[in-house]
């Protein structure tokens, strides 16, 4: 089984890649999805979160309030090293038995769909690690357009990520998403072949 690794800085078009590849037969393990689970309501992640940012960061239907809490961690490294504290090894333990469950059904290819898989040194834990790459100005106005959110804080996110050249020195494969959706499902296509390929 080839486990993958899968990233891309925000708007990289990173989330479309990984929803190819499921189609193709790919088991998606989604960190971002799976650090959504662990503080969902009820949940020790989501107490964790509240008794370290306080009741600010919670709706008032009690979930939490992902802008609010982006704005005060994307604004201060050391608020946000103390989010991923919490958040990263409840998503550890979450993967780890996604990546059990996938080994039970035989799949062929696991793609880790990991945002901040650079930033965090973690590519040793995969086979091959595919980056969905694009130019940052591309990304400020996807994101800026698809998600209504202000060109400049868009720009902040970037910046609280690798930048692109290093994104890329980890990659060993790498998929260009410059283009339209059509010439991404192109080079998806390519990539899922190379990856059965290596598998």
């Amino acid at each position: 089984m080839l486990k993958v690794g899968l990233t891309g800085g925000i708007g990289s078009g990173k989330s479309a890649v990984s929803a190819e590849l499921a189609a193709y037969g790919a088991t998606v393990i989604d960190a971002d999805a799976i650090a959504r689970e662990v503080v969902e309501p009820g949940t020790p992640g989501l107490d964790a979160v509240v008794a370290e940012f306080g009741e600010e960061v919670l709706t008032p239907q009690g979930r939490l309030d992902r802008p609010r809490l982006g704005e005060i961690v994307f604004a201060d490294g050391e608020r946000l090293a103390r989010l991923n504290a919490i958040v990263h090894p409840l998503v550890g333990e979450r993967s780890a038995r996604l990546m059990e469950e996938a080994v039970a059904s035989g799949t062929q290819v696991v793609v880790y769909d990991v945002p901040l898989l650079v930033e965090n040194g973690l590519e040793s834990l995969y086979d091959v690690v595919v980056v969905v790459d694009a130019p940052d100005e591309v990304r400020v106005e996807r994101v800026a357009v698809n998600r209504d959110m202000p060109r400049e804080q868009v720009r902040a996110r970037i910046r609280a990520q690798a930048d692109r050249e290093v994104r890329l020195a980890a990659a060993d494969l790498v998929v260009d998403n410059s283009g339209t959706r059509e010439e991404l499902r192109e080079r998806v296509a390519e990539l899922w072949r190379e990856l059965l390929k290596r598998a």
